[in-house]
């Protein structure tokens, strides 16, 4: 019982530290969303945090990240969507949910959706894809989540200045 214990308490300081650190570079990346990157809705606490691609492309070849959601896009200003999913009473990670992302400019003039693949950081599970912000400006990111046994999804929409 202690192990199960301390190994979800475990789990939720690096989910929280994970959060924090996305939430740093953010702010020094000037991408930082208008709702600081964190909602809840329908039982879910659910944090997203936007970076260059750069930054995975910064990566060795043959490193785990370099390759993973089919690499890094080509075209202008590609960016990294994470996001991770909580359940709001119990502080447990979900990892077993459907994330996707439907990315808007300003006006709604373009839109990408992009099904958010599951991911292993820390030995915890987040969800990530690429998306292209190809221009300056306020985007909105919408999410969908969806968890087994649940009728529908539950939708969240953040927004971020890209400059």
């Amino acid at each position: 019982m202690l192990n199960r214990t301390t190994s979800r308490w475990s789990r939720l300081i690096a989910g929280r530290a994970l959060s924090v650190a996305l939430g740093a570079f953010l702010v020094s990346t000037s991408l930082v969303s208008a709702d600081d990157g964190f909602q809840s809705v329908d039982g879910l606490s659910v944090y997203l945090g936007i970076m260059p691609a750069s930054v995975v492309r910064g990566h060795p070849s043959g490193h785990q990240e370099g390759t993973m959601h089919g690499g890094v896009p080509s075209g202008q200003h590609p960016q990294h969507i994470v996001v991770a999913v909580f359940d709001s009473q119990t502080s447990d990670r979900i990892e077993n949910a459907e994330v996707v992302a439907t990315v808007s400019s300003l006006g709604h003039v373009s839109h990408e959706h992009i099904v958010l693949e599951p991911m292993s950081i820390a030995d915890t599970i987040t969800y990530g894809g690429f998306a292209n912000f190809p221009g300056r400006g306020r985007y909105e990111i919408e999410l969908a989540i969806s968890l087994p046994d649940s009728p529908g999804s539950s939708h969240l929409t953040f927004s971020s200045d890209h400059p």
